[in-house]
């Protein structure tokens, strides 16, 4: 796989399907709103495997472990950061944007398993399964056409 468009934050994205087809979808931790709902996703260390640091993400941000692979995007999605997350020096700094590789899981676990605190940095304050075709309409507005390519990818998968 190429390493993508120059100048964007190398990261990785995570649909989860649960048995019923639904997706999981939680609220950004400390943002208020009701467009603060986002499908897990995280930043690639130097030099890790697109796949490990998926299930790596995963884990930090929901705690689940138990999940089968189902897909993965064969292209890089890339989206812009708009102005006000530029300027944040954690998000924004040294990138105009993020290029993900996107995975498709099914859940196979027990939902006593999801975690929102299994890491240190809390991600998501609660969480819901949530149909597939509803998550463009809560979903902040700068990751919306991203979120429409995952989704056509991945939609045929349920």
């Amino acid at each position: 796989m190429s390493a993508g468009p120059v100048g964007y934050r190398p990261n990785v994205g995570l649909v989860v399907f649960n048995a019923a087809g639904q997706v999981w979808i939680g609220h950004r931790y400390g943002v208020n709103g009701d467009h603060a709902w986002q499908f897990p996703q995280g930043g690639v260390d130097e030099g890790e495997d697109l796949e490990a640091a998926a299930l790596r993400e995963l884990w930090e941000e929901t705690g689940i472990k138990s999940v089968e692979p189902m897909g993965r995007t064969k292209n890089w999605i890339v989206y812009d950061f708009p102005p006000e997350v530029l300027t944040n020096k954690k998000i924004g700094k040294n990138f105009k944007g993020q290029k993900q590789i996107w995975f498709a899981y099914r859940f196979v676990g027990d939902e006593s398993e999801i975690d929102l605190k299994a890491h240190h940095e809390q991600e998501f304050s609660r969480w819901e399964w949530c149909a597939i075709d509803k998550v463009i309409d809560r979903v902040v507005h700068f990751k919306r056409d991203s979120y429409r390519k995952v989704i056509a990818e991945f939609k045929a998968l349920v």
